[in-house]
């Protein structure tokens, strides 16, 4: 051009070429050992689902692997009365129901809604909806069988989700992806589990069990002159503050360090003194089960219910060892910091992702729910099909601009502008993790298509309305254009927003892409060619 380049001119065009170098980084820079943190947590390497050079990640449909789908287990009775606003009557009913149905306090959850009432969940699946309605009543409440609904509320959903992201996240399984799907009717939820290069079984494995990690004190009491044993509740995540890595020390059991929130240090630390604890009677669990004396056991998948220990496994039981002196100094709660041991190290390292994860409000219903598993060999092809489409597509694009303008200063910019377009989004699915699969392609090919269609508009604006000898010409024409596209622009983010929003399975992807390519390019990739285009015709 015999122009000189203005960069204050064509800030456009620099700004397109920094977010394209960002986008090479994103999708090409060493990240160093992304599994290094979960392999301190779950004692394995990570599971990568990104391949080859790039960082980009692959879902279920591209590199293999296991989809579940599952519904939740439990029951809501919707609009219970009760005082919404206090906290002491939702802790009540809540203990009255566990106590009159004999379940756990974990089996029980009140929500307020209103000032005036809200849900109440329960989740077991031995308990009938006419026993839970009964239960109800008994405490005065206006329900009947037919107010009561399988499934469990929104608020549960987004918790267990949290959880299992947290869970699969944790267990360095790289491109795995939880979300929440609802069927056509909106009557049934489900939560969606997806695992690049994992087996069917290996997801379970992972996400079947609630995954609560229970610290109980085990001790002795006299009844009637007979010696028994009763279980209490001391803690559970919920009161955990902190979670570091599994270790063994030379010489010692294999155990999680954790930091207790300051409520339930107190708790822990009054119940010690209540039940005999800091007394420092032996705990003989290892050597006689019958009458282990005073011992801290720590359950991972359990309940206590009526001081039993129901389900479950005891992985560990104790005694208060230096803890009780630093009871009885009175420094424990002001530094609750202690160590809860296991049998080994491989599972003091699911107790950490356990706690570090959170625990599920319920179980999922494995066995009323879907299980599918895509093969890896059958993802490669979906792959390459994959890659071989947005050459073509990218191919078809370029010989329509080509043969519509017969000028390679016109059609090539325009080409590059679209691939940019696309490399750019490729760059942010990898900064952000996104998983790409098939509704993902769909989406980069929909791009391309009203991406180009866009630049269209804009040469032919400018190009085709008579000669461009002025500044001012050029960005009247450009700006008359650029209102045809940001028009459409609007009215394709409308029509996608929905499938975006909404928990439709492959059709959110297809939106989540087409939406951030519209935005790229009307705030990106058009103004940087409009830049170009002025170059052009006012050289």
């Amino acid at each position: 051009m015999s122009r000189n380049f203005s960069l204050r001119e064509n800030w456009r065009i620099v700004l397109l070429v920094v977010i394209v170098l960002l986008s090479a980084v994103s999708i090409f820079a060493p990240v160093g050992d992304g599994g290094g943190a979960q392999n301190d947590t779950v004692g394995n390497a990570s599971d990568s689902a990104t391949e080859g050079p790039t960082n980009l990640q692959f879902g279920l449909e591209l590199s293999g692997g296991t989809r579940i789908r599952a519904p939740m287990v439990g029951m809501t009775a919707e609009d219970v009365g009760f005082n919404g606003s206090d906290p002491q009557a939702q802790t009540e009913l809540e203990r009255a129901l566990t106590n009159e149905l004999s379940l756990s306090s974990q089996d029980v959850r009140v929500r307020p809604t209103s000032q005036d009432g809200g849900t109440v969940e329960l989740f077991n699946e031995n308990v009938t909806q006419e026993e839970f309605a009964r239960a109800l009543q008994n405490q005065g409440k206006d329900v009947q069988t037919d107010d009561i609904r399988d499934g469990v509320t929104d608020k549960t959903l987004e918790t267990a989700e949290g959880v299992l992201d947290r869970k699969v996240t944790g267990a360095g399984l790289s491109g795995g992806e939880v979300s929440i799907s609802r069927s056509t009717t909106g009557d049934e939820a489900f939560i969606v589990v997806e695992v690049p290069n994992k087996q069917p079984e290996e997801v379970i494995d992972l996400i079947d069990d609630r995954g609560t990690v229970l610290v109980v004190a085990h001790f002795p009491v006299e009844e009637n002159g007979t010696k028994t044993y009763r279980n209490v509740q001391l803690f559970t995540q919920e009161g955990i503050k902190d979670v570091n890595p599994a270790n063994q020390p030379e010489g010692g059991r294999p155990g999680v360090p954790i930091i207790l929130e300051q409520n339930a240090a107190k708790n822990f630390s009054d119940a010690m003194r209540k039940f005999g604890f800091l007394s420092e009677p032996p705990c003989t669990y290892y050597t006689n089960k019958n009458d282990s004396g005073h011992c801290l056991y720590t359950v991972s998948n359990g309940k206590v219910i009526n001081g039993t220990i129901t389900e479950g496994e005891i992985v560990s039981a104790a005694s208060m060892g230096d803890l009780s002196t630093k009871m009885k100094r009175g420094n424990f709660v002001d530094d609750p910091r202690f160590r809860i041991t296991s049998a080994n190290l491989s599972e003091a390292q699911n107790l950490a992702l356990d706690m570090r994860a959170g625990a599920l409000p319920t179980t999922l219903d494995i066995d009323g729910g879907t299980s599918t598993y895509v093969q890896p060999s059958l993802a490669e092809k979906f792959k390459l099909l994959s890659l071989v489409t947005g050459l073509l597509t990218m191919l078809a694009v370029a010989g329509t601009v080509a043969y519509r303008y017969r000028e390679p200063r016109i059609a090539v910019p325009m080409v590059v502008t679209a691939a940019a377009e696309v490399f750019i989004l490729l760059g942010f699915s990898a900064a952000i993790g996104l998983a790409i699969d098939l509704s993902h392609i769909a989406g980069f090919i929909a791009v391309i298509g009203t991406g180009v269609d866009d630049l269209v508009i804009i040469a032919d604006e400018i190009l085709q309305q008579g000669d461009v000898s002025t500044n001012r010409v050029f960005r009247s024409r450009f700006r008359k254009a650029f209102w045809v596209i940001g028009a459409a622009a609007a009215t394709t983010i409308v029509a996608m927003l929905p499938l975006a929003a909404l928990s439709l399975g492959d059709l959110q992807g297809f939106a989540l892409i087409t939406i951030v390519g519209v935005l790229v390019g009307v705030l990106i990739t058009r103004p940087a060619y409009g830049d170009v285009i002025r170059n052009l015709v006012l050289d």
